[in-house]
């Protein structure tokens, strides 16, 4: 009896401990989501109380967009509001299709009061102000930027990027220089930021280098795919001193160093090729995205097949006569 009396005060104590620890718990997270809670409400309290005069920036956070305006949560004791006309230059602006519910904003502080008891604000003014570093930390982080053109004009055509108007010079279209400007006009495009001058309201853009990564990637893959020791088919494109270059199709071509020309010594390519030749190459190597070819490689290899082929040929020649003198010999009796 003593034991189990003993038991049941064991496992109240336990139980009472594991009351008390919950209890614990449970009252510290609350305390913690109280203290959470009024910070958030103190910092928002600070928030709506500041000082905010005209010409200051703004940050606020999109709560409505409508075709006249866009309102904006300033976390202040009254909302900001960007008629349509104040949020950009960029004539293929539009408020319904590039303005989204809860899209940061900055803004330039116009008004103190639009006769609503709103701020009025006008981002076109704190593009002004802002755009222009914003454009500068594009370039220096070579960010790809998404534009459409807007106008064609001499020379190249015209994009906005941040509000502000940026030029695209007809030499960094494409991948070289492009003479018919027209079929550009509306079309979008991912370009980078090679000049930015806020001084001198100078943007250059740059649809070429992000083309000419991307044809580099594509190319340095079709080299990769390529296994050493295949041989190919291929078209002399040039001579040079030290080789020549081979074009392999599907924009990839060769070089075949003076060595690897054929099996003697030569001054120059030309003693032994021409422009236009077709040719066999032996794939040495794919380093570096560069293809090393060898035309004295793949004169080898038939050559040491021939030699193989003779050899198979005299020892099958050589058997057969064996085989026939063992025949005579049977037939004569020994």
């Amino acid at each position: 009896m003593e034991d189990m009396m003993k038991e049941v005060t064991e496992s109240c104590e336990q139980a009472a401990e594991v009351v008390e620890e919950v209890t614990t718990e449970a009252v510290a997270e609350v305390v913690e989501e109280v203290t959470e809670t009024m910070q958030d409400y103190e910092k928002e309290l600070e928030a709506s109380f500041r000082t905010i005069n005209e010409g200051d920036v703004l940050s606020g956070i999109v709560i409505d967009v409508n075709e006249e305006e866009v309102t904006l949560d300033l976390r202040y004791y009254t909302q900001g509001i960007i008629k349509a006309g104040d949020m950009s230059e960029d004539p293929a602006f539009s408020i319904l299709d590039d303005v989204r519910i809860g899209d940061a904003i900055e803004a330039t502080v116009v008004k103190m009061d639009d006769g609503q008891g709103n701020i009025l604000l006008s981002k076109k003014e704190a593009n002004a102000v802002l755009a222009w570093d914003k454009l500068t930390a594009y370039m220096e982080e070579k960010k790809d930027i998404q534009v459409k053109v807007t106008d064609v004009v001499n020379a190249g055509v015209v994009a906005y990027v941040e509000g502000i108007r940026g030029f695209i010079p007809a030499s960094q279209l494409e991948n070289a220089y492009v003479e018919d400007l027209e079929p550009y006009r509306g079309r979008k495009m991912h370009v980078r930021i090679l000049t930015v001058d806020k001084n001198k309201e100078k943007l250059i853009l740059s649809a070429r280098e992000i083309i000419k990564e991307q044809l580099k990637e594509e190319h340095d893959h079709k080299v990769a795919m390529i296994v050493p020791g295949t041989v190919l088919e291929g078209c002399v494109e040039s001579l040079q001193p030290y080789g020549a270059f081979v074009d392999l199709k599907d924009g990839l071509n060769g070089l075949v160093h003076i060595s690897q020309i054929c099996q003697r010594r030569i001054k120059k390519p030309s003693e032994v090729l021409k422009v236009g030749d077709v040719v066999k190459v032996k794939v040495l190597n794919t380093n570096d995205g560069k293809i090393s070819l060898s035309i004295k490689a793949v004169e080898e290899d038939r050559e040491a097949e021939e030699r193989e082929e003779l050899d198979t040929a005299q020892f099958s020649s050589a058997e057969s006569v064996g085989t026939s003198l063992g025949e005579l010999f049977k037939n004569l009796g020994f």
